[in-house]
């Protein structure tokens, strides 16, 4: 399973990596919403909540349906550059949810770039009409595969009741919540406004100035990579779960999902984030630039492990007898032999099993005069809860 951006026909110069305090806020509200997907930030996270005024604790709940477990449309803008590595000629003409997109920073010819803040991002949502803002909105399907391009919920009684299920599979202040936003998106739309506008009073703005200098930094870094070593590289620093089939110019997500998106000739943004991890999203934008957010590099975590190599191991240790072999070495190193007498087996048996072993990375060998003792890798065998977990989540 993964997801596929297309990137056939995307100019090199319109494939940006940058920053969004939009994205980092719907990232960290997600953190608030679901801290047990994050375990490096579980003390962050109770900090913070317990920080938070009564009403606007209140207020996020009555709105998790944004960020809890499906990430709104709203929170994935297009961006902006973090420096003036960017080029703002293409990247300056974004859709509807990209905008503010680049922002010219003056001066003689304009040629620098500054980033918006969270302000100026929250203006683009002004811009919207109520059928985007609503469609973007309403994105909260848990469906494993990307869907088309939804109608707006405002224009049919189906598709009104469509979403009001969705929402009120969540709970009833969420149904509650999507029957407000249907009856009035005006008002919703402004009274959400000023709810991230609070967070960024009493948690987010302190928030975003720690993390702001390590994303930008990290734009740079992958910007640079993008101009001299080309599109591979610089995903394949981002996120070993992204690869570029440079045959075939897609961009494949090793995802727990199904999906294929098209970027058009606009483009397509990156954005890394610090309270992402374990996560990747996609934005499918139907049309706008597709949006990539990653987490930033986490040096005391190990690698993430890719789906194929986790249902490897699964099955190598689904097996009966082979989940045996595993108690077995679990007390310590034992020759085939050994083995073999202790489960009523062959020599030959035992070895086909122990091969399927060693080659999903659960079990090593080592030689002593003319035996060979195998034994289980006690710490990999103990994260394969937490490679699969980290599989699901991302």
């Amino acid at each position: 399973m993964s997801v596929v951006i297309d990137v056939s026909g995307v100019p090199l110069d319109r494939v940006s990596f940058a920053v969004s305090p939009l994205a980092e806020l719907g990232a960290a509200l997600h953190v608030l919403a679901e801290p047990s997907h994050h375990p490096g930030l579980l003390d962050w996270a109770a900090r913070t909540r317990a920080q938070l005024p009564p009403d606007l604790a209140d207020r996020l709940h009555e709105a998790d349906i944004l960020w809890r477990s499906t990430r709104s449309d709203l929170f994935l803008p297009g961006g902006t550059a973090p420096g003036p590595v960017a080029t703002p000629g293409p990247l300056a003409t974004p859709g509807p949810l990209a905008a503010p997109g680049l922002v010219a920073a003056p001066g003689p010819g304009a040629s620098g770039l500054e980033a918006a803040g969270l302000t100026e991002e929250l203006d683009a949502w002004d811009r919207l009409d109520d059928d985007a803002f609503v469609v973007a909105a309403v994105e909260i399907s848990c469906a494993t595969s990307f869907a088309h391009s939804s109608p707006s919920p405002l224009r049919r009684a189906e598709d009104r009741r469509r979403a009001r299920e969705l929402a009120a599979a969540r709970g009833p202040r969420q149904a509650a919540f999507a029957d407000r936003l249907l009856e009035d998106p005006q008002k919703v739309r402004a009274w959400l406004r000023r709810l991230l506008e609070d967070c960024e009073q009493h948690f987010f703005g302190e928030v975003w100035q720690q993390v702001r200098p390590r994303l930008a930094a990290d734009a740079r870094h992958k910007n640079e990579l993008l101009k001299r070593r080309g599109l591979a590289h610089a995903v394949a620093a981002a996120s070993s779960a992204i690869t570029l089939d440079t045959e075939r110019h897609l961009l494949v997500i090793d995802k727990l999902q199904d999906g294929r998106v098209r970027a058009p000739s606009a483009g397509l943004v990156l954005l890394p984030t610090a309270f992402g991890w374990p996560h990747l999203v996609v934005r499918d934008a139907h049309g706008d630039r597709p949006v990539l957010q990653y987490p930033v590099a986490v040096p005391e975590l190990p690698p993430a492990l890719s789906l194929a190599v986790v249902r490897q191991r699964l099955d190598a240790v689904a097996h009966p007898l082979r989940l045996r072999l595993c108690r077995t070495l679990a007390r310590g190193p034992h020759s085939t032999t050994e083995l073999a007498d202790a489960n009523g087996l062959t020599a030959p048996e035992v070895s086909r099993h122990l091969g399927v072993l060693k080659k999903a990375g659960l079990t090593r060998t080592r030689r002593q005069g003319r035996y060979v003792f195998h034994e289980l890798d006690i710490e990999l065998v103990g994260r394969l809860g937490a490679d699969l977990l980290g599989n699901a989540l991302r």
